[in-house]
């Protein structure tokens, strides 16, 4: 390649980037319902029930929420991810396998 960077390569280097944005919002969207459901889970913990079944639910409650936020963190750190990759993308145009 000449190093020279073409209209049509400039728009498709665009087009990349903003397919690339697109995925980073869907992952940052998955992260926020995984939040909500969080959110929904620790309104569930019904602390009322004082039994050894009341209690075994919370912990089994409290064990999915642990692995929950695990997910959600994780979903947040790949939507970050995916945007600095679609920044990437863009600074990068014009280079072969970009």
């Amino acid at each position: 390649m000449s190093g020279t960077l073409t209209a049509a390569d400039a728009t498709a280097c665009a087009s990349r980037s903003y397919e690339v944005q697109q995925l980073a919002a869907r992952v940052a969207s998955c992260a926020e319902q995984a939040g909500a459901v969080l959110g929904s889970l620790g309104r569930l913990e019904l602390q009322a029930w004082q039994s050894p079944a009341g209690r075994a639910y919370r912990t089994t409650l409290s064990l999915q929420a642990a692995s929950l936020r695990r997910a959600r963190d994780g979903l947040q750190g790949a939507a970050t991810a995916v945007l600095r990759h679609a920044q990437h993308v863009t600074l990068s145009s014009g280079r072969p396998g970009f």
